[in-house]
């Protein structure tokens, strides 16, 4: 590997092991929440806030992050966010209140918000199109496998150490990667200077805040459904008013004119619907091991991680394959396949011999790292450098948005499967295998879309050619 060729490598690991701070924390302290509680003197109910302050700062700031790059530079601004998130994980780490943490919490955020975008941007803009394909495989598998290993890391840690080092071990992490960005990562910058659009950042900030704290309320065990109701028509309210004013405007914050090019709209309103359907797993596989099969979380946690170990065993083998059979095929053929695993978790039951499940949980880790890398590198695969900004911005909200609805669509299945059977309090294993399918069936719209593909999409990324028609 020559030099030309290992620097987008390096770039990409570094964006990398940003991304697996980022997504690590949030969702790293849902099993720490009881050794938290007790530190702050609160309850754990109480102690949530930290993850609800984390996720809507991250949804309320990620729109900025392409102003931010274009008028200060790709690695200054992604430098200064490793500084913030990493300042802003000790400061959680040294919080002895629940209100400095949950102030180091939202400053956390900040960093988090920029680093996403902002290095998926990074590497975007380094990388030749034919060395595309690998470079999203590297940053992607931080976001496959952090919400999945995130709860039982967790756990480990604030049962046999303290709850501390949860954040702590940010610190170093940041430092490595820092000191990397410096002498790595390129200071590209627009050449222009657009003012900053603040109408548009205040109604996609309340868009964004309502939406997220609206699918988080969807996802509590009493869900107050007039109040749900009420800041989620806030949120489309303002996501309306948003998108009008970023089509009307003459310099928005959030440039929609990449929503034009065929293969990038496709990878977002398919894989956004994909990316919600596959987020469900994280929410839903714990419960059915420990409430459906009766199993302690250590055993539920050790299950899900085949379901990780999937999502990595992928990576090698993404690349020939795509280029053997091309986007279009791929994203329906595995779409398929991972609409099969999905069903295949409504079957499973305490009886299944757990190599069964352990079998299933693999193949549908390998589907779901195949599908999103494939989604990731299409969208970008025809976007102009002027516009890859704003279509990094959008993807980054998308993907963000699809966190709370991938839980959110699985608390309503569990509550629509609860509702089918009669209603009552506690959840059974009948209720599991309603929500898989409903899971199933939204997932198998998404891989619909994916029809529309042209035959040759993406040639130059995957190299893929297709014979002529005859």
């Amino acid at each position: 590997m020559d030099s030309q060729t290992r620097q987008p490598v390096i770039i990409a690991l570094i964006v990398a092991s940003a991304f697996f701070m980022e997504n690590l924390d949030a969702t790293v302290i849902a099993t720490a929440l009881p050794h938290m509680a007790s530190t702050f003197g609160v309850t754990e109910v109480a102690v949530s806030i930290g993850m609800t302050a984390y996720m809507l700062t991250l949804a309320v700031f990620i729109p900025v992050s392409a102003w931010v790059a274009d008028r200060f530079g790709s690695r200054s601004v992604f430098g200064s966010a490793i500084v913030v998130f990493t300042v802003a994980s000790l400061l959680c780490g040294l919080s002895n209140g629940l209100w400095e943490f949950t102030a180091a919490r939202v400053l956390q955020g900040i960093g988090g918000a920029l680093m996403v975008p902002v290095g998926r941007l990074v590497v975007l803009r380094s990388t030749e199109k034919r060395y595309l394909m690998r470079s999203i495989a590297y940053i992607m598998w931080p976001g496959l496998a952090a919400p999945i290993i995130g709860p039982a890391i967790g756990g480990f840690i604030s049962t046999y150490y303290t709850w501390r080092w949860i954040f702590l071990l940010n610190v170093p992490i940041g430092i490595v990667g820092l000191a990397m960005a410096a002498v790595f990562i390129p200071n590209q910058k627009e050449a222009g200077r657009r003012p900053f659009d603040v109408t548009g950042f205040v109604l996609s900030g309340m868009a964004l805040t309502c939406l997220m704290y609206g699918m988080e309320l969807v996802g509590q065990l009493d869900v107050q459904w007039h109040t749900t109701a009420a800041v989620l028509a806030g949120g489309a309210l303002f996501g309306a008013l948003a998108v009008r004013h970023f089509l009307r405007a003459e310099h928005p914050l959030v440039d929609l004119g990449s929503l034009r090019i065929p293969t990038f709209r496709v990878s977002l309103s398919g894989g956004f619907l994909y990316n919600v359907a596959v987020n469900v797993a994280p929410f839903m596989l714990p419960l059915l091991f420990q409430i459906g099969f009766g199993l302690n979380a250590f055993a539920s946690g050790l299950l899900v991680l085949a379901y990780a170990a999937g999502n990595l065993g992928m990576k090698s083998v993404t690349t020939p394959i795509l280029k053997r059979f091309g986007f279009r095929s791929v994203m329906i053929v595995n779409g398929l396949l991972t609409v099969a695993t999905i069903a295949a978790c409504s079957a499973l039951s305490p009886a299944t011999p757990h190599a069964v499940v352990i079998a299933v949980l693999l193949v549908g880790g390998l589907c779901r790292s195949m599908q999103m890398t494939s989604i990731n590198t299409l969208a970008f695969a025809d976007v102009p450098p002027a516009m890859m900004s704003s279509a990094s911005t959008l993807f980054s909200v998308a993907q963000q948005m699809t966190i709370g609805l991938g839980i959110a669509l699985g608390a309503i299945a569990l509550h629509f499967a609860v509702w089918l059977h009669g209603g009552g309090t506690h959840l059974a294993l009948a209720d599991f295998r309603v929500a898989f399918t409903v899971v199933a069936a939204l997932m198998l719209v998404s891989v619909i879309s994916f029809i529309g593909i042209e035959r040759d999409a993406g040639a130059d990324v995957s190299g893929h050619r297709p014979a002529p028609a005859r």
